[in-house]
């Protein structure tokens, strides 16, 4: 895959960003309304019906039915699989890890996010599942922390890097950070340039400019990070087998500070904790 001859930031002015918001808080809304919702012996395909009904009573459209080829409201990507598990009859089981990405566009506008979650609650998963879990959900917040406008666009993709190589040593193994997928830019589509590597990557890269918004989404393996299409063209597994974890948020990034467009109170909490400017958006 082609990530870096992308090396464009997209600015949004106020009103745009309140936009971006609106859709934004859809998004984080939803996923908290799934998360609560999972328990074993649910199938994928009801955690999807579930994400639709919400998204549609609240005035938006699931955008990733907006993706030709793909008809579904959420990926929902269990254990070995990394991203773009299809919705279906799959029945979650206890103790299964499961990634659920969730978008939603309401008027021009696009959010995206993802969470990693155990079926059955955190006494369910094993140590090694919840350290894979909490660790990618830590270089999330390390790459969000690490965005600023005037800056390198890469200094997102180190700050990741580093936050899951500092984990893997604290825990004494490795974490495959997966490279085949990578964060986009966002905005009035899901998928806008420029592309967000997980990872660090040489050069000077994309300069992040006043109103940019983009999607942080790093996808890590307690395995190697090799990984394959299965046959339904779109869930994208482990070749080791490996479990997988996946999170997302949508970021907007302004010289007063950033506003985790796809969190409920905007990333203020998490923001504070790591000392980095923390700057509301109203919703539109």
């Amino acid at each position: 895959m082609g990530l870096f001859n992308r090396d464009r930031c997209e600015g949004k002015n106020p009103e745009q960003l309140a936009g971006m918001r609106t859709a934004g808080l859809l998004v984080g809304r939803t996923l908290e309304v799934v998360a609560a919702a999972v328990r074993p012996g649910m199938t994928t395909l009801d955690l999807d019906t579930l994400a639709e009904t919400h998204i549609r009573d609240h005035g938006g459209i699931p955008n990733f039915q907006l993706v030709p080829g793909y008809r579904h409201t959420l990926c929902t990507s269990v254990n070995d699989e990394i991203v773009h598990g299809m919705p279906g009859s799959r029945v979650l089981r206890e103790g299964d890890v499961l990634s659920i990405d969730c978008g939603a566009q309401v008027g021009l506008w696009n959010g995206d996010a993802a969470i990693s979650v155990v079926v059955g609650g955190r006494e369910a998963g094993s140590a090694q599942d919840l350290a894979l879990i909490d660790d990618t959900e830590t270089s999330l917040w390390a790459g969000i922390a690490a965005l600023r406008v005037g800056q390198s666009l890469y200094a997102v993709g180190a700050a990741v890097e580093d936050s899951l190589t500092a984990s893997g040593e604290e825990r004494g193994w490795e974490y495959g950070i997966v490279e085949d997928y990578v964060g986009h830019g966002i905005g009035t589509s899901m998928h806008m340039d420029p592309n967000v590597p997980n990872y660090r990557v040489s050069g000077k890269g994309p300069k992040v400019v006043e109103g940019t918004t983009i999607c942080i989404e790093p996808m890590v393996t307690l395995g190697e990070q090799d990984n394959h299409v299965l046959d339904d063209q779109w869930t994208v597994a482990t070749n080791d087998r490996s479990r997988a974890a996946h999170w997302e948020h949508s970021i907007a990034a302004t010289s007063a500070g950033l506003c985790v467009l796809t969190a409920i109170d905007g990333g203020a909490q998490r923001l504070a904790a790591m000392g980095a400017p923390f700057a509301a958006i109203d919703p539109a």
